[in-house]
């Protein structure tokens, strides 16, 4: 079996007297989709911050690539491959799609945006911006402000934006919310695919997305895991049943 592209041990933080993140433990395999699914509340986008690098664990540590990434930053972890999208997006609304990609490009770079009209001249961070928002289908749509676009397209810049940085793993915490059941589609179709280039730890909470994408499901409840298996064995482990799915699996 291939080494794990990431490799998440005994990772733990609290807030008090919560325990948001309880001794978790999972790795995320090269070609798959590993999604972790879980109620609100379960911790699920508080352990994609500790992996991001956002959020510090209290204890337990993150693998990368390798390398044990636990105390390196939230650029640092960008720069060595580590891509992620966020569950409320962080572009900057008044940048047409074009410019947010360029500026994450920028970032990994460490090249200056402070003369605005050479920077939009530079091949170096156009091209490859331009070439991720085409794969996500957003080419013709690249000089529109952010602000302009659908909520389900400025997810999909989000993505263009862990593309253009070469990502050699990507975290995708609820690509599909706020989107139709076309847009989902097109989405779980594009993820598909994906996985070929770079494996996805995906949080989602659309359920059917899920169980056609995942090679692998973690379900987290009040901070912990509490199962990983196939679609098949989450689908009828009784444990997840009663904290999460109910009678919808």
């Amino acid at each position: 079996m291939a080494e794990p592209v990431l490799a998440i041990s005994e990772l733990r933080k609290t807030f008090g007297a919560l325990k948001a993140t309880d001794g978790v433990s999972l790795d995320l395999r090269p070609g798959e989709i590993h999604a972790l699914i879980g109620p609100n509340g379960a911790g699920k986008t508080t352990l994609i911050n500790q992996i991001a690098g956002t959020l510090k664990p209290d204890a337990g540590s993150i693998r990368f690539d390798g390398a044990d990434i636990g105390g390196l930053g939230v650029a640092e972890r960008a720069r060595r491959g580590l891509g992620r999208t966020f569950q409320v997006s962080s572009l900057a609304p008044e940048f047409s799609a074009l410019r947010n990609v360029m500026l994450a490009v920028q970032s990994v770079q460490g090249s200056s945006f402070r003369f605005f009209r050479p920077v939009m001249r530079d091949r170096s961070l156009t091209e490859p911006a331009m070439a991720a928002l085409e794969r996500v289908g957003l080419g013709a749509r690249a000089h529109l402000p952010a602000s302009e676009l659908s909520h389900g397209e400025r997810r999909q810049i989000e993505i263009a934006i862990a593309l253009a940085l070469g990502s050699k793993a990507f975290l995708l915490d609820e690509p599909m919310a706020g989107m139709g059941p076309e847009g989902s589609k097109r989405l779980t179709e594009f993820l598909d695919g994906l996985r070929a280039e770079a494996p996805i730890l995906l949080v989602e909470h659309d359920m059917n997305a899920v169980f056609a994408l995942a090679d692998r499901i973690t379900v987290l409840d009040y901070g912990r895991v509490i199962a990983t298996g196939t679609a098949d064995e989450i689908r009828i482990n009784p444990e997840v049943r009663r904290a999460y799915l109910g009678d919808e699996a």
